[in-house]
């Protein structure tokens, strides 16, 4: 039997809401004496692994050593870089960690403050997204190597190489990892490989093909690289939902990454807030108030304008009516030499995430206005959008049950006891004890009325059952 993954990886709705991805529970073979593979609790404890200085979250060409793993696919309908798997680059891709926090399991805001950064795992807040990497196969595990807390990689066994060592595969980072397992956490270099890549690893000119059924999560060598082969020019797509007001757009076929995108909008550039830590994913405004024209630049992962400036100019596409329903939209555009010094950016823009914690208006219960504008009103519901042994997900619809827009929405309610919140998206969520409050963030508070948003979490815990679900506009 082989051994393998267990855990979830959250993926992006349309919505902007993540559900857990499907991991494989792999077994070694019956020979083995069905040993678990396992990692570290702390990264200085892998064997053979190349120093942590090696490649910083930015990357570098140097090479390094972790654990691999393997994952059956993206969640849908979009992976955490907030593409679809459908319209990837490549259907070889990578999910790479959130966090880098060796022994220490705990929950963390994503994206992660810059209070924090010296938790940033490889993802790099989804800055990483959409480059690729050049993955070697590495050693064999003989002992466990089952990615439990506290306890080292392929313990009870040793590393050794075999007939695999040195299959290699082009890969696109397009999901992230950031479960409180020692592969996401204790292994600053751990990737998560699509399975279905496995047996496609080339070795002398062919396919490996049979790679997955000698697994017991390897070690690899891998780096960034440009794209392979490189041709033709970036893709853009409006994602589900996106409107003229919310132009939510998702940038793809890169040379060389993506780290921001501009936007020109009633006479200057503006940075685009990135979505989350859906690092391919932006959101945009018309180039004139309630227009339908889109102008946008991009700067790749050097942080370089791509192609000296171009500018990319398209349209909210007529099928998408007031709302974009499909998952992604590809929109044909034009382009335009860049025009120079005199449009960069407005300083009034910020490409910072909009829900990072410095920026989270306050969301105590109390904090309600005990006078609502006239006309304003919500209400919130939930639903299991999936679940495991655990913990479970989340995800709530907040409805204007008023005749008028709102500007803000909280919602409140309480855990049952003993469980906790893993993470959330979307909303700015406070706790204190089991009563937890969730308040807007800067693009999502204006719901019209009979319109709705959508947030979510996942729960570490059962019970999957709220109490005093309640829901304030203003």
């Amino acid at each position: 039997m082989r051994i393998g993954i267990k855990g979830t990886t959250r993926t992006v709705w349309a919505s902007r809401a993540r559900s857990p991805r499907t991991r494989r529970d792999l077994t070694l073979r019956a020979a083995l004496g069905g040993l678990c593979a396992l990692l570290v609790a702390a990264a200085a404890v892998i064997v053979t692994q190349t120093p942590a200085n090696a490649l910083t979250v930015s990357g570098t060409p140097t090479p390094v050593t972790g654990n691999a793993t393997h994952f059956d696919g993206l969640g849908q309908p979009y992976g955490g870089c907030g593409m679809p798997q459908a319209n990837l680059d490549s259907q070889f891709f990578v999910a790479l960690n959130v966090f880098n926090t060796p022994g220490n399991y705990g929950a963390f805001t994503r994206p992660v403050p810059a209070s924090q950064s010296s938790i940033l795992g490889m993802f790099d807040n989804g800055l990483n997204c959409d480059r690729w990497v050049k993955v070697n196969i590495g050693n064999f595990c003989t002992g466990t190597n089952d990615g439990a807390q506290n306890q080292p990689f392929c313990r009870n066994g040793s590393w050794v190489a075999d007939k695999y060592n040195g299959a290699t595969l082009d890969m696109v980072v397009a999901d992230s990892c950031g479960d409180s397992n020692a592969w996401c956490r204790d292994d600053p270099f751990h990737l998560d490989l699509v399975t279905s890549s496995l047996n496609q690893f080339v070795l002398n000119g062919a396919p490996t093909g049979d790679l997955l059924d000698h697994w017991n999560n390897r070690q690899i060598t891998w780096q960034f690289e440009p794209a392979p082969n490189y041709t033709g020019d970036i893709s853009i797509g409006f994602l589900q939902g996106a409107q003229s007001f919310w132009g939510a757009i998702s940038v793809s076929h890169l040379a060389n990454g993506i780290h921001g995108v501009q936007y020109f909008s009633n006479g200057a550039w503006v940075n685009a807030a990135m979505d989350s830590d859906m690092g391919q994913s932006y959101i945009t405004s018309p180039t004139t108030s309630g227009g339908t024209q889109f102008q946008i630049r991009v700067t790749d992962s050097n942080d370089q304008l791509i192609n000296g400036g171009r500018v990319y100019t398209f349209s909210l596409p007529a099928s998408c009516g007031t709302s974009c329903g499909p998952a992604f939209t590809q929109v044909p555009y034009t382009t335009s030499a860049g025009t120079g010094p005199s449009t960069s950016p407005s300083a009034s823009a910020s490409s910072a995430p909009s829900s990072s914690p410095s920026s989270r208006p306050s969301s105590s219960p109390s904090s309600s206005p005990s006078q609502p504008p006239a006309g304003t009103g919500c209400s919130a519901a939930s639903s299991v959008t999936s679940s495991w042994s655990t913990g479970y997900q989340l995800n709530f619809t907040v409805t204007n049950t008023g005749t008028a827009s709102t500007s803000g929405w909280n919602v409140a309610f309480s855990l049952p006891a003993g469980e906790t919140i893993a993470n959330s998206w979307n909303a700015a969520v406070t706790t204190s004890g089991q009563a937890v409050s969730a308040a807007s963030v800067s693009y999502n508070g204006v719901i019209a009325p009979k319109a709705n948003t959508t947030w979510g979490m996942v729960v570490n815990g059962s019970s999957q059952t709220l109490t005093g679900l309640t829901c304030t506009a203003h």
